[in-house]
């Protein structure tokens, strides 16, 4: 009862005016109702690409011509009592600005995913040269550091010119050591 009594103390102030219960951060608040229906927008935007992709094709053209001509040719030559548009055919500028209304947002629906699309291929394509310019620079050092490394290492045609001076200097001391062997033999 005592912790009953506090409560209602607390939820009263000073004043005896009684305030709702404040909310409490440790537990998940009530879902709220919604006005709006819920949808997918990935589900919309994937039905929008593909009326925006339907509206930009030949086909449509040709089936929106037809329909057209259809229209007006039975509004003004079947029997009047089944004429459904008059002469200046206001239901039919009617049903054309109704499908213009809906097909101008959702054909820019279709380009705001497309540029959110090429956006992301773009940071990656950014982000793939990144690494390929600093793949490219560093193996720019390690060939720079092999040259460098090579100037000191001994080649094969270093070697060769070496051994061929060195056999041409042992030729000139056996040319130059004979002729006094020689005297020394007579």
């Amino acid at each position: 009862m005592a912790g009953e009594e506090r409560s209602k103390a607390a939820s009263t102030g000073s004043s005896g005016i009684v305030r709702p219960p404040r909310n409490r951060i440790d537990q998940p608040k009530d879902p709220r109702r919604k006005l709006l229906p819920e949808y997918d927008p990935e589900a919309f935007g994937r039905f929008s690409e593909r009326i925006a992709r339907f509206l930009g094709t030949g086909r449509f053209i040709v089936w929106m011509t037809l329909i057209i001509i259809l229209w007006v040719l039975w509004n003004i030559f079947a029997p009047r009592d089944l004429r459904f548009d008059g002469y200046p055919f206001i239901f039919l500028t009617l049903m054309l600005s109704l499908q213009a209304s809906y097909a101008a947002p959702l054909i820019l629906l279709a380009q705001n995913r497309q540029d959110d699309r090429d956006r992301v291929t773009h940071e990656q394509d950014r982000k793939q040269n990144e690494r390929s310019i600093a793949d490219t620079e560093y193996l720019t050092r390690e060939i720079a550091a092999l040259r460098m490394g090579l100037g000191e290492v001994a080649t094969r045609d270093w070697i060769r010119s070496e051994l061929q001076d060195m056999v041409r200097d042992m030729d000139d001391r056996q040319v130059l050591a004979r002729p006094e062997s020689d005297e020394g033999d007579r």
